[in-house]
């Protein structure tokens, strides 16, 4: 049974949830969950029994010193409550609830089962699932993401793609697809991150999502430095392609075929969009409740933003430049890095 004692009633709440794994690559999707709990300062109200869906030896517990006592924390997924507005009048009105934790191993119905039951007490409106894979984009270029559903009114009134896809799959599909047998809206975003420089952290990967998610529930979201994190990483990988000719050539190839496929973009819907939410960040008073800067993104629709400290390889193969591109397995939500990718 699910107790939700001291959890205060939420304005048109919206779950966010993001799971380290299979689906996070780079740790996109769980950075920018945790950014969300950083910055709006997430209190947390429940946990799922740990013992009930993780392997301990595949996801092993941690041991650690407070004050000379021995603690243990055990792998689990943890849910917390954010307030980013304080209901005035001014800045956003609606309230988050945030689902952070480790792809379980075993029992997912059950587990989706046990997240569903939280939504529908806490009353919310709309599960947003993020998630990120490996593809064939360069780290030049902004990062795709794909807003997918398989509601097909929710695709036509959100401006979303109606999911296709087929093949293996990972809990953020099966989550959506719980959600949706349920009665419950459900949109996964997933950003693609360059397979030739997969290392966490990508702090671009998370900045996209964090703005698509901000297009889709319409809410402010408070940036703080990751615009800056994103530069700076962008700067090192550029740095290391430079030193690998091979490298370099590769990513090239890259960029022409990504300008070639994003040309009919470069109008309409996308400049909207972009407008919009530079009209948004000018706002000079940030909304009770929203901590941290609200900085612009000079540079990251250009290709020269980043941060280094990142190396670059071909994750499957080991190679630096891969010997094939996998663009056979391209697809909005699980077209993603196979086993040998989980973290």
């Amino acid at each position: 049974m699910i107790e939700l004692e001291g959890v205060p009633e939420l304005i048109d709440p919206v779950m966010i949830c993001a799971f380290e794994g299979w689906n996070d690559a780079g740790d996109a999707a769980s950075s920018a969950v945790a950014h969300l709990d950083r910055e709006w300062k997430g209190e947390v109200f429940g946990a799922l029994d740990a013992e009930d869906y993780y392997d301990f030896q595949v996801n092993r517990p941690t041991v650690w010193l407070d004050g000379g006592v021995r603690k243990v924390t055990w792998p689990t997924t943890r849910l917390s409550v954010v307030r980013t507005g304080g209901g005035d009048g001014k800045g956003a009105s609606r309230d988050l609830v945030l689902v952070r934790g480790i792809e379980p191993s075993m029992r997912w119905r059950s587990f989706c089962n046990e997240i569903l039951g939280f939504a529908h007490e806490l009353g919310v409106e709309l599960v947003v699932v993020l998630g990120s894979l490996l593809g064939d984009t360069p780290h030049t270029r902004p990062v795709p993401v794909s807003g997918v559903t398989s509601d097909p009114d929710l695709a036509r009134t959100m401006d979303l793609e109606e999911s296709r896809y087929e093949g293996p799959t990972g809990i953020v599909g099966i989550l959506q697809e719980a959600c949706t047998h349920a009665g419950v809206p459900a949109v996964s975003l997933w950003a693609a991150v360059p397979h030739y420089v997969s290392q966490p952290p990508n702090p671009k990967a998370t900045l996209a999502l964090l703005n698509r998610l901000e297009d889709l529930i319409d809410l402010r979201i408070p940036l703080g430095e990751l615009p800056e994190d994103a530069r700076a990483w962008q700067l090192g990988v550029d740095q290391l392609a430079a030193e690998d000719s091979e490298v370099a050539e590769y990513v090239q190839s890259l960029e022409e075929a990504r300008d070639t496929a994003d040309l009919p973009e470069a109008s309409g819907e996308a400049i909207a969009r972009e407008f919009e939410r530079y009209l948004r960040r000018r706002d000079p008073q940030p909304g009770p409740g929203q901590p941290g800067g609200h900085a612009a993104e000079p540079g990251l629709g250009d290709g020269r933003d980043g941060q280094g400290g990142s190396y670059l390889r071909d994750t499957t193969s080991g190679r630096t430049r891969p010997q094939r591109s996998p663009k056979d397995e391209a697809a909005p939500e699980e077209e993603t890095e196979g086993p040998e990718d989980e973290s």
